[in-house]
């Protein structure tokens, strides 16, 4: 059974932000925690990406997004959203 998690990305980013959401998009890949990311605008400020994980991976992608988030101090550009 696949759940689905959801990232708040803020549009206005700068250069390393931007690199580093990408960085981030493509180590939820490679890392077989999805195949693909879907984006959709939420509103003039934020887009929303979404993917679909496997049942019980839920918590471990969690956390490695949330170490990221922490690592590359982007809180103010991505989160996951509820």
């Amino acid at each position: 059974m696949e759940k689905g998690m959801k990232l708040k990305v803020r549009k206005q980013l700068d250069g390393r932000q931007q690199s580093n959401i990408i960085k981030l998009k493509g180590s939820l890949i490679s890392k077989g925690y999805t195949q693909i990311i879907h984006i959709l605008d939420q509103d003039e400020e934020f887009h929303i990406n979404s993917f679909d994980i496997e049942s019980g991976t839920g918590i471990e992608v969690r956390e490695f997004i949330t170490a990221f988030i922490a690592r590359e101090q982007l809180e103010d550009s991505i989160s996951i959203f509820k």
